[in-house]
């Protein structure tokens, strides 16, 4: 059986449908399963030995050109590329018109389905419209975890049952001697994801600080990755009041990985990074300052604890008292 999942974007997003390619795996041992991501994304999906075929799309840079002749030479390049193989099943687990117009250009098999979702999540980006390109459409509860929505989709399509805990089967990036970053030593770290692109969802510099005071305590160097010049001045300007703190260079997606998967300990913002950390099942501290926590927070594991919520930020005595839980059980 040939199965194609349609999941472009985002960082997180792309990380929380993991799990149904597992589900898949386990059910249907023998199926093949690609996977239409954005360009630059590819790397994290590589890490996901069952997905056998990466087909990248470039929509974000496409849009901004698309008249140019190097831009339709992209765009008939993928289309050959999705064309090379037909499919029993082809999933949309985005529900957007733009991912269900790329599921219908997929060539199905005799018999084959359409899959997506029949309606929104609460908050989610959904669009009414994909529902026309379907063969099938499911439904989901209006507070559905993105990681259940993804595993509900393939389930029912398929005809098993969601059960069990959530397996990402991530695999540690390879990476040889000279590829490994200069900044990487064995020594153990912490990773503060500080940065997000929305102001409401960041958390008070003051709390970081004293995080890292607790921190530097217990011997922890902290790690500041940044995305963005305003991200790179926050972290200058926590380093600054940190005694153990770091300001590491640009990072890309690969290296940005290996910094969440080697932590000792992450605490992060309710974004993409931190959600890969929770996936490869570091000591993770989520915080949630102003997004439902039920969208996404890590719950397949002790090892992550999840704070905060719509509309409250967690306590730094909050995040403290995680932190020292963490640690601690990972010392016995």
């Amino acid at each position: 059986m040939n199965i194609l999942i349609v999941r472009v974007s985002s960082l997180g997003d792309v990380v929380h449908n993991m799990p149904m390619v597992s589900d898949i795996r386990r059910h249907y041992p023998d199926a093949n399963i690609d996977w239409v991501v954005e360009e630059g994304y590819t790397g994290l999906v590589r890490m996901n030995p069952d997905v056998r075929r990466i087909i990248p799309i470039a929509l974000r840079r496409w849009r901004k050109s698309l008249l140019s002749a190097a831009t339709r030479a992209e765009i008939s390049n993928f289309r050959q590329q999705l064309k090379q193989d037909t499919y029993d099943f082809v999933f949309d687990t985005q529900g957007l018109l733009k991912t269900s117009v790329v599921m219908w250009m997929a060539r199905l098999a005799q018999g084959g389905q359409r899959v997506g979702l029949a309606n929104a999540t609460e908050g989610s980006g959904y669009e009414p419209l994909s529902r026309v390109f379907h063969s099938k459409s499911v439904e989901v509860d209006l507070h559905t975890h993105a990681v259940l929505r993804a595993r509900e989709v393939a389930a029912k399509a398929l005809g098993y049952s969601v059960d069990g805990v959530a397996d990402f089967n991530l695999h540690q990036p390879a990476m040889t001697p000279a590829e490994r970053p200069a900044w990487l030593s064995d020594a153990p770290y912490a990773v503060f994801f500080h940065g997000t692109a929305r102001a409401a969802k960041q958390w008070p510099n003051i709390n970081w600080v004293r995080i890292a005071a607790l921190l530097a305590e217990r011997g922890l160097r902290v790690l500041l990755p940044w995305g963005s010049d305003a991200e790179k001045n926050t972290a200058e300007q926590l380093a600054s009041q940190m005694s153990n703190a770091w300001v590491l260079p640009k990072l890309s997606l690969l290296e940005a990985v290996v910094l969440a998967q080697r932590a000792e300990l992450v605490i992060g913002v309710d974004t993409g990074l931190t959600h890969i950390a929770a996936a490869f099942n570091r000591p993770t501290v989520e915080l949630y300052c102003d997004s439902p926590r039920w969208k996404t927070e890590g719950n397949w594991s002790d090892k992550i604890v999840n704070l905060g919520d719509h509309g409250y930020s967690p306590t730094a005595e909050q995040v403290e008292d995680a932190v020292t839980m963490l640690i601690d059980s990972v010392s016995r």
